[in-house]
């Protein structure tokens, strides 16, 4: 989970920084407090060899995606006499949250608070993390990112380079610094306090910035949801301005991978060319808060996005998960709830929620039949298809007079993926089903258009990979969700109707594994009988693709991210006329 999480953010948020200083800078001696409100001045022990500052935050996907690797690095670097210390410079994360922010990742070198990040302006500090390291003078010997395990949109199972270290290891031996300068990927250190920002302006938050967050950004960027921040409050948006700002000027927010050509979907996070200029003109003219008080904020049920589910069923015993990935992964792990229904259940939407998000990599729901002993049966893999998580956007919510069935007697089965991100952790997922008011005029299926039968060659920049499906009687297509792993490129989605005419249906020309889309159509397309839709990806297994586990490997078909699926679920109803 913690590489879907990292990868869903930082493809939005995170962005990088490189030193631009020729000579080396020398840092004077300073005295920040710690979490605690004690003096400590990382530059008095005379007997360190050196000093290693990491500029760090408490939001920030990269940034605690590093947390354990600095705790490591911390041990390491003490045994050779070097110290490391964490500074944190953002105007908005108190010394209170500073403290919960140690206790969580359970951070155990020093960390202390840089107070209108005078501190950080003396380094010369842009994002966390960005580490600095300097010699027994205090000069900086080495400026930029601790390693390029984690980057945009990418976690590679282990670092290819260890800049920090080697670095570190340079200083010891008397060697000059071979790379003293390297990009860090980061978020923007927050400089501004809204306190000094102005009541008035051309375009304020109160009268147009809060509305445009409320409608775009908040279902995810709220209290307990895979937004790493919450932008409900003024003092929010102001603390984000600037990876907010980054983010939209480069297209990264609000996520969405569709070609702009396709639709139109129900689900299109898109901002409007208005509603992107008036956010960009708001952060260039300082972020004023306006007069009055903003609309009232959206109404959530908290923790569901499809409102207050009629029933909820949660896995019948709690998952363990380990601290480490083993060398094979871990299996799916497959939970079976009985639902007790004495009668046909309509569901007319339906969500699944993970019980522990960092571990989570995906939870699929199906409905497992009575007198049915396998999954999907002779349906192959979309048959009882309930509903799915991941990060992105994958509640199921069918339209008008349309819902999916669960026959009485049925068992739900939770079949949950686990990646390990350090940290031993429990688990216990939980599903939410809105019934429908009344008998559907439709029952809702799931298709998956696969092939187990590719081998991706090492070395691949653009592999093929075709699947198809034809539909043998009339059809209504409701959405689209692709699927692939860590070297999915691109994807798409075509219909070959009977008279021979082909059309595209849907097209990811960058296909994100950190974040799956499932893109909801905003009005049900008909299909003719005999319609076939294919579905065409390309796969990058060479160098290039930072995500790729192994370049030098052939890839095939399995349940491990460092393997490959090649999936295009539809969501459809067999209107029953048949060609």
């Amino acid at each position: 989970m913690l590489q879907r999480l990292i990868g869903t953010m930082l493809s939005g948020w995170i962005v990088v920084s490189l030193a631009i200083s020729a000579e080396p800078k020398v840092i004077e001696p300073f005295t920040l407090p710690d979490v605690k409100g004690k003096p400590y001045s990382p530059l008095s022990d005379s007997k360190l060899k050196g000093l290693v500052v990491v500029f760090i935050g408490t939001e920030c996907p990269i940034n605690n995606a590093y947390m354990p690797r600095l705790n490591e690095l911390y041990r390491k670097f003490q045994s050779q006499g070097v110290g490391l210390v964490g500074i944190n410079a953002n105007e908005h994360d108190t010394t209170e949250k500073i403290a919960w922010h140690v206790q969580k990742f359970e951070i155990a070198f020093p960390v202390l608070k840089d107070h209108r990040h005078i501190i950080a302006d003396r380094f010369g500090a842009e994002r966390v993390p960005e580490a600095f390291l300097l010699n027994a003078r205090g000069e900086i010997v080495y400026r930029g990112r601790i390693d390029d395990q984690f980057g945009i949109g990418y976690k590679r199972n282990a670092p290819t380079r260890a800049d920090l270290v080697k670095a570190v290891d340079e200083l010891l031996a008397g060697q000059p610094i071979s790379v003293p300068r390297t990009e860090a990927p980061g978020c923007l250190i927050s400089r501004l306090d809204p306190r000094e920002t102005s009541r008035t302006g051309e375009v304020t938050y109160n009268q147009q910035v809060a509305a445009i967050l409320e409608r775009r950004c908040v279902e995810c960027h709220r209290a307990g949801e895979i937004g790493p921040m919450s932008l409900r409050r003024y003092e929010d948006a102001v603390a984000w301005a600037g990876p907010i700002q980054e983010a939209i000027t480069e297209g990264r927010m609000p996520p969405w991978h569709a070609g702009p050509e396709f639709g139109p979907f129900l689900n299109d996070r898109r901002l409007t060319k208005d509603e992107r200029e008036t956010l960009l003109k708001w952060i260039e003219q300082g972020c004023p808060q306006g007069e009055g008080s903003p609309p009232p904020p959206r109404e959530f049920v908290e923790g569901w996005t499809i409102g207050k589910p009629d029933l909820v069923f949660e896995m019948p015993e709690t998952a363990e998960i380990p601290a480490e990935t083993p060398p094979r992964g871990i299996p799916y792990r497959y939970y079976v709830v009985e639902t007790n229904f004495t009668e046909d259940k309509w569901v007319q939407a339906a969500q699944t929620r993970p019980g522990a998000r960092d571990v989570v990599h995906h939870i699929i729901v199906f409905v497992l039949p009575p007198g049915q002993r396998r999954l999907g049966g002779e349906g192959g893999l979309g048959n009882g298809f309930l509903v799915a998580y991941a990060p992105g956007d994958m509640p199921f919510v069918a339209p008008p007079g349309m819902a999916k069935k669960i026959p009485k007697g049925s068992r739900l089965v939770f079949q949950m993926h686990y990646t390990p991100n350090g940290k031993a952790q429990k688990d216990r997922s939980i599903v939410g089903l809105v019934f429908a008011k009344e008998p559907p005029q439709h029952e809702v299926k799931v298709k998956a258009i696969a092939t187990r039968s590719f081998a991706i060659p090492p070395g691949a920049e653009n592999h093929q990979v075709i699947a198809s499906t034809t539909f043998r009687r009339d059809t209504l297509l409701l959405s689209f969700s692709p699927h692939m792993h860590l070297r999915g490129k691109d994807f798409c989605y075509h219909a070959i109707f009977p008279d021979g005419t082909r059309k595209t249906l849907l097209a990811v020309p960058r296909y994100d594994f950190n974040w799956q889309t499932t893109y909801q159509l905003a009005e049900p397309l008909k299909l003719p009988a005999g319609t076939r839709i294919q579905c065409v990806a390309h796969y990058d297994n060479s160098s290039k693709n930072p995500n790729n586990p192994d370049p030098n490997k052939t890839v095939r078909w399995g349940d491990q991210t460092w393997e490959e699926m090649m999936i295009g679920f539809v969501d459809y109803v067999d209107l029953g006329t048949s060609r």
